[in-house]
């Protein structure tokens, strides 16, 4: 019937190609709540982030309109994303997202940290946008 060696290859390569399924990055599970959690509290209207750059990532729309000088998400291409590229720190230090911030609690208001340093997003996070970017930046 068949042999040893060719059942252990046909496992190999069933093995090798399951791994290979790309699961679906979805922008409401995945992408938005580490939008939410690491940049809504400077880019949304009235945050100092917004005032200087016109991006929001209020909601799925405003992030696919980017900032007041043009997309930052370029679907099916994380490499030629600017939003990727700010989160890789891949840019100019001052432009590198996401500022490192503090809580005013007298004035209820976020205070950008001086500097020009940004701090890092968990590598895991920054793949998930990568990978949603690569996928085609859905609605989803």
């Amino acid at each position: 019937m068949y042999s040893r060696t060719s059942l252990c290859a046909a496992t190999l390569l069933f093995s090798l190609l399951a791994g290979c399924g790309q699961r679906t990055v979805s922008y409401s599970r995945d992408v938005n709540p580490i939008l939410q959690d690491n940049c809504a509290v400077c880019h949304r209207p009235g945050a100092p982030g917004f005032g200087a750059s016109g991006f929001s990532v209020a909601t799925y729309a405003d992030v696919m309109k980017g900032t007041k000088y043009g997309a930052v998400v370029t679907p099916g291409s994380s490499v030629g994303s600017t939003l990727v590229r700010l989160l890789r720190h891949q840019a100019d230090k001052s432009i590198n997202m996401p500022k490192n911030y503090t809580i005013d609690l007298t004035r209820h208001e976020n205070i950008i940290l001086p500097g020009v340093d940004a701090r890092d997003l968990p590598a895991r996070d920054v793949e998930l946008i990568s990978k949603w970017v690569d996928q085609g930046a859905k609605d989803n």
